[in-house]
């Protein structure tokens, strides 16, 4: 494998170790504790992810079929171009207060999702990211576009594409993890 796909191949094995991580021992009733009205539980961060690696595969997909139909074959490594690096470390944990972002419409998560079955969900999402890779290595990730599928009239390579879910996982991994030390300590309090 390449070193680039590698890497990325590298971080989608860390998200889901550490997905793995944060639910071992987590029963349902703390899996969907929320500190308020508007936050997130750890189910609903894993619902989240699932649901928006699902819609930015399909949309990913799309591009690439094309692409191989075209013959765009691989001209250099999978990374992002400028605008690309940045959006993907606006996405990095930890997250900065000021530059929270609203979840598109698109991946809010489910209300009260089971935790057992978002996570299957997540797992199912990193086996289709994976398998994605497998697939399209051979392709110019970074000379092929795809419609972003939250930002209206936005395209990015498939190689931003791919580092914005690595970067996405790791930020709601981050939050998922201060959710479930926040539930760990209410309900040691209680």
């Amino acid at each position: 494998m390449l070193p680039d796909i590698l890497a990325l191949a590298e971080q989608l094995d860390h998200a889901e170790r550490d997905a793995r991580v944060l639910v071992t021992g987590l029963d349902e009733n703390l899996g969907g504790w929320r500190a308020g009205p508007g936050s997130w539980s750890v189910a609903e961060c894993l619902d989240h992810l699932a649901t928006g690696n699902r819609v930015y595969l399909e949309a990913m997909n799309e591009s690439a079929v094309r692409a191989r139909r075209d013959g765009r074959l691989r001209r250099g490594p999978a990374a992002p171009g400028f605008v690309g690096r940045t959006f993907v470390r606006m996405l990095e944990p930890p997250v900065n207060p000021w530059l929270k972002l609203k979840a598109p419409r698109k991946i809010v998560p489910r209300s009260a999702p089971a935790l057992a079955d978002s996570f299957a969900d997540f797992i199912a999402s990193q086996e289709g990211m994976r398998a994605f890779l497998r697939t399209y290595a051979d392709l110019d990730l970074s000379g092929v576009a795809f419609k972003n599928p939250f930002i209206k009239g936005v395209r990015f390579s498939l190689a931003t594409g791919l580092n914005v879910i690595a970067a996405h996982e790791r930020r709601h991994l981050w939050q998922a993890w201060r959710v479930r030390r926040d539930a760990e300590r209410a309900a040691g309090s209680g």
